[in-house]
């Protein structure tokens, strides 16, 4: 996501009418109005590389805790720094700085392996060594069926505003932590799958809405996904619209915007109730 600035005409030309050189005292605050303009593009790109960085959801593989039209913060420091940390992987260097083990349960944004310029966000289940496979929609972790509890019959919308009725449950994956899942049925294409083994420096990662995401399940495209293509933590909601209207939309906000999503915990770790 990114801004756009609009610059102000100046009162007085920039150039002199007598002689055609421009005036010093002008020359001195378009000099200014340049400094600052630099240091503020510096200071974004601090923040972006090593603190927070911002993403939008565009689809519903993450529903019922992230929706489309929510807008996040990332940590960029909860994992330390990879070339995927700076802009454009411009970072030339391999192996991660500063790093630190991502948890069971955490919400991650990351680089698709298979295309590194595509970014993706699921919840990491499955760690470095574990085995997981999905037998009739549960899920198995080293050959342990994954508890969940059922919290009854639900309705959200699909991408195109088609209406798909879903079962809700709890899901807990070992260690303790808990989310919740959308399951529209257990005999969907990637509810029975073969037996992964991650490897070493790889994670595992899934939707919360089982049904409807493209992960780590689909080897071709996701699979295992390398520790350096993490690029954070999904930490908050900062803005969330239903769909009527864009960020920069600011006219359209007070009826588009869903009030209660913003500034809320994505909820690493904890139940998300449903929205």
């Amino acid at each position: 996501m990114s801004t756009k600035n609009q610059n102000t005409p100046s009162d007085s030309p920039a150039v002199s009418t007598a002689t055609g050189a421009e005036k010093p005292q002008e020359k001195e605050t378009l000099g200014e109005v340049a400094r600052s303009g630099m240091i503020a593009i510096l200071l974004a790109l601090i923040v972006r590389t090593f603190l927070f960085e911002p993403f939008n959801i565009p689809s519903s593989s993450m529903v019922p805790n992230l929706l489309v039209g929510d807008y996040l913060f990332i940590s960029k420091y909860s994992y330390g720094y990879s070339r995927y940390s700076f802009p454009f992987g411009i970072a030339g260097f391999e192996g991660r700085i500063d790093a630190k083990i991502p948890n069971r349960g955490d919400v991650i944004v990351f680089k698709l392996p298979t295309n590194t310029q595509i970014d993706y966000i699921k919840r990491l289940v499955g760690m470095p060594g574990d085995t997981i496979q999905m037998i009739n929609g549960r899920l198995y972790i080293n050959d342990e069926i994954v508890p969940r509890d059922a919290k009854g019959m639900v309705e959200y919308k699909k991408e195109g505003g088609i209406t798909a009725k879903v079962m809700s449950y709890v899901e807990t994956l070992p260690g303790g932590t808990q989310h919740l899942i959308y399951e529209e049925s257990d005999q969907g294409p990637l509810d029975n799958t073969e037996k992964f083994r991650i490897p070493e420096g790889h994670y595992f990662m899934m939707g919360d809405n089982r049904d409807n995401s493209q992960d780590s399940r689909v080897q071709s495209l996701v699979g295992y996904v390398p520790y350096d293509n993490l690029e954070g933590r999904a930490e908050f909601l900062f803005f969330s619209t239903d769909g009527t209207a864009e960020i920069f939309e600011f006219w359209k906000w007070p009826s588009a915007t869903r009030w209660s999503r913003v500034f809320s915990s994505i909820g690493n770790g904890k139940v998300v109730e449903s929205p």
